[in-house]
């Protein structure tokens, strides 16, 4: 939980800075194809959380990926390097584009299903999510197979997992502790 309050606090100051510099579109560009990124390389998720990585390696291989990225991104990369926190530039990338949506009164709900959505379930999604939020909403739509079935819904900081695997493992801690 500290790696999320922690993330949190990254993404704020880096949204206060963009804020002062005017480069908030621009920051958010970086924050959604660092996160898109390192969702899609499992590879590099897992140099990023190695300890045995050195740092400058790490610094050398994130500035060549995402070269041409605003100063304010790249000034976040060096301070996640030299605070040893570089496995956190996911997190600290979607709390960034969570707290910048909310700043534009605009929302992105994160809906995990098995499969793919229906048109017809996601405006059904989206008008639940858009009455309980208030804001304007964009879906986003991920696909997890793990999750087996239901759906993992996630608007901010709320989280509801309504998915089948969730509750085969609640299932399983019943049963273990009832023994």
């Amino acid at each position: 939980m500290s790696n999320s309050r922690a993330s949190i606090r990254y993404a704020k100051a880096i949204l206060d800075l963009a804020v002062d510099n005017k480069a908030t579109d621009a920051v958010e560009k970086d924050m959604r194809s660092v996160l898109a990124t390192i969702s899609r390389s499992s590879e590099l998720k897992e140099m990023l959380m190695s300890p045995v990585i050195k740092s400058e390696l790490k610094k050398n291989a994130l500035t060549a990926i995402f070269k041409g990225s605003h100063s304010i991104t790249e000034g976040l990369i060096n301070v996640l390097i030299e605070n040893k926190r570089i496995d956190l530039l996911d997190e600290v990338a979607e709390k960034f584009i969570i707290l910048n949506e909310d700043l534009k009164g605009k929302g992105v709900a994160v809906v995990t299903t098995a499969v793919p959505l229906t048109a017809e379930l996601e405006k059904k999604i989206l008008k639940q999510v858009t009455e309980l939020t208030g804001n304007q909403v964009t879906i986003e739509n991920k696909i997890d197979e793990s999750i087996v079935g239901g759906f993992i819904l996630r608007v901010g900081d709320l989280r509801y997992d309504a998915s089948i695997s969730n509750k085969l493992s609640n299932l399983k801690r019943e049963f273990t502790n009832s023994l």
